[in-house]
């Protein structure tokens, strides 16, 4: 056992958490913060070296452009909104301070698709990691929009892409109450013997 790594370490490990979309404000990372994300996200098992996945920046006025992009998208598939629904979807990400897609991009390959859609799963995960190291809050959704192929395009992805997540990135001010975590006893277990049902 390697007793070097920091006391530190573990203990961020064992209680980072997520934060409300709607308590992440300002401010949110640099650009030099994002490119160090970004370089620690691509930093995960991917089995032949296919890269099959890729990040999208949200930031801006983009943030208000995709909210209207949602809004007509949803009044198109549940017919008229209401003003509480229509301003839903027009916030959707205008609310952090940054969204980071990132993008499942399956390579054409002998490996498959599933251990190539679990590598950008681990993208995901090490993107939230690294903004949480930097000391940003981070929110990883999907949401209605990702099962929608037109909302895909909208949001910049090709045909043959899905949504990993969009993680919100920012500053929460406050501190986030801790959920019930699982047991260690009821999710682990000595091998048995094969599945007998």
């Amino acid at each position: 056992m390697d007793t070097s790594a920091p006391n530190s370490i573990i203990e961020f490990l064992s209680t980072r958490s997520s934060t409300p979309i709607s308590a992440i404000g300002l401010p949110g990372p640099s650009d030099d913060e994002i490119q160090t994300m970004i370089r620690i996200a691509s930093r995960v098992p991917d089995h032949g070296r296919l890269t099959p996945w890729r990040f999208i920046l949200y930031r801006g006025e983009a943030r208000v452009q995709i909210g209207k992009y949602l809004a007509a998208l949803a009044e198109e598939r549940e017919g008229p909104l209401t003003e509480q629904r229509r301003d839903q979807e027009l916030k959707r990400f205008a609310r952090a301070p940054l969204v980071i897609g990132v993008v499942f991009s399956p390579v054409e390959h002998h490996i498959p698709e599933w251990e190539q859609f679990l590598s950008s799963g681990a993208a995901a995960m090490k993107l939230v990691l690294a903004a949480n190291a930097l000391g940003y809050a981070t929110n990883w959704i999907s949401n209605w929009y990702a099962s929608d192929e037109k909302g895909r395009a909208l949001l910049g992805l090709a045909p043959h892409e899905r949504v990993t997540g969009f993680v919100h990135i920012g500053t929460c001010a406050q501190k986030v109450p801790e959920r019930p975590r699982p047991e260690i006893k009821d999710i682990l277990t000595e091998y048995s013997g094969p599945w007998e049902g």
